[in-house]
């Protein structure tokens, strides 16, 4: 940034974003999937038009878009920074209530609404190295909303920069808010005509030095088991019960492995997510995530193989198996485009960070834009603890996430 004494204005819009409620719904057929996403989408764009963007708009499906005008005539790529409004639904984000803890001293931070809920360095070692910075936490009874309202709030700090120093020289830059990431469909409706960018970046990552370039592939299974009703009273050889197939299914599942709880780094796994039903029918919904692609197909099948020895125990019973594609590692496009991960590093260098690349066990909607044709790596913005009620965010990684765009901005241009 070439003015020290800028004043960031992250920790106030983050604070202010997050009392909006914005909590993405995964059953809803609607687009977005909940209406009050776009509360916070039309506060953005008058946030947005009061730092003196004028074309940013708010479109039916969700979408926030605007443009940071160039200052200079230098022919160069345009940039997008990309954030979302929505919430997990893993928990609450009903009636926020975010707390600035000055000046971290390394101690337990006990949550005044649910004492319970306690954010330690024991269990968050990364809070070892905030110590200092001023830390935003939920008040214990809800999350805090940081992913990605500090991506959000990491992107309006610097068009507010770069929209009051226009001796900063940069091409056109287009941001982009989005609903629905947290459920996977955060860019099914983004009309990238529209968008009209050429590289991407998403800031909705964790550790301050983290650059993510690559990110899991992955699949969703829908099973549905098929039981055969009766009245229990007079059920004999003739009830086959689906919930028990499916109790049976889930049985045969490992205890060891191949699961989220039992795997980490370059680890694939299988994860039943939701299940319902009755005697007759029960559904069961897994997600499927491999860092290699062909992978997938592999674990399908393996899932299947098991389904099929749970059917057989129970005759009568049959099943349906229907695989969708949910997105795909984002590294398949990133390696034929080295330039835009190199952007980033020499971004985070003039920051005064070592930028360090890391792959994300789940997925960004940078992951499906690079499909899109706009590659899309990650920045960090320091959220963590995400989608829990120990959700917490250091203010100062927000300011060094805005201070990497404002040189990214420039280094694109260069």
């Amino acid at each position: 940034m070439t003015n020290s004494d800028y004043k960031h204005s992250v920790a106030e819009r983050l604070m202010r974003y997050v009392q909006v409620d914005t909590q993405s719904d995964p059953y809803s057929g609607t687009q977005p999937s909940t209406e009050k996403q776009k509360d916070l989408s039309r506060i953005l764009v008058e946030d947005l038009k009061a730092i003196g963007i004028t074309d940013a708009e708010l479109d039916e499906h969700g979408y926030v878009y605007a443009t940071i005008p160039a200052t200079t005539d230098k022919k160069a790529p345009v940039l997008c920074f990309c954030a979302h409004v929505d919430t997990s639904p893993d928990s609450s984000g009903t009636g926020v209530k975010p707390i600035l803890h000055k000046n971290y001293d390394g101690k337990d931070i006990v949550l005044p609404d649910d004492n319970s809920i306690v954010i330690s360095t024991t269990n968050h070692p990364y809070l070892k190295q905030r110590i200092g910075d001023d830390i935003i936490t939920a008040s214990g009874l809800t999350l805090l909303g940081a992913d990605d309202k500090a991506g959000v709030a990491v992107i309006m700090d610097a068009a507010q920069y770069l929209m009051e120093h226009p001796e900063v020289l940069h091409g056109k830059i287009r941001i982009l808010f989005t609903p629905d990431e947290e459920i996977g469909r955060g860019v099914n409706a983004v009309d990238m005509d529209k968008l009209g960018a050429d590289i991407g970046y998403t800031l909705d990552g964790g550790e301050r030095n983290h650059l993510e370039g690559e990110n899991f592939s992955a699949d969703g299974v829908h099973v549905v088991i098929h039981g055969v009703s009766a009245h229990p009273g007079y059920a004999k050889n003739k009830l086959v019960n689906a919930t028990k197939v499916a109790a049976a299914f889930l049985d045969l599942m490992p205890k060891n492995e191949w699961s989220p709880e039992t795997t980490n780094g370059k680890q694939g796994f299988v994860h039943p997510v939701h299940i319902e039903g009755g005697a007759e029918l029960t559904k069961i919904d897994f997600i499927i995530r491999d860092f290699e692609t062909a992978m997938l197909q592999e674990h399908e099948s393996r899932l299947e193989a098991l389904l099929k020895d749970a059917v057989a125990q129970f005759p009568g019973a049959r099943y349906e198996f229907v695989v969708k594609e949910q997105y795909r590692n984002m590294k398949e496009i990133l390696d034929h485009r080295p330039e835009v991960m190199n952007y980033a590093e020499e971004a985070y260098r003039r920051t005064g960070l070592q930028p360090e690349r890391i792959s994300i066990r789940g997925g960004t909607d940078g992951s499906r834009l690079s499909f899109m044709g706009l590659p899309c790596p990650n920045i960090f913005t320091g959220e963590m603890g995400i989608h829990s009620k120990q959700e917490y965010v250091s203010v100062q990684d927000m300011e060094k996430a805005t201070e990497i765009c404002i040189h990214l901005a420039q280094i694109v241009t260069e």
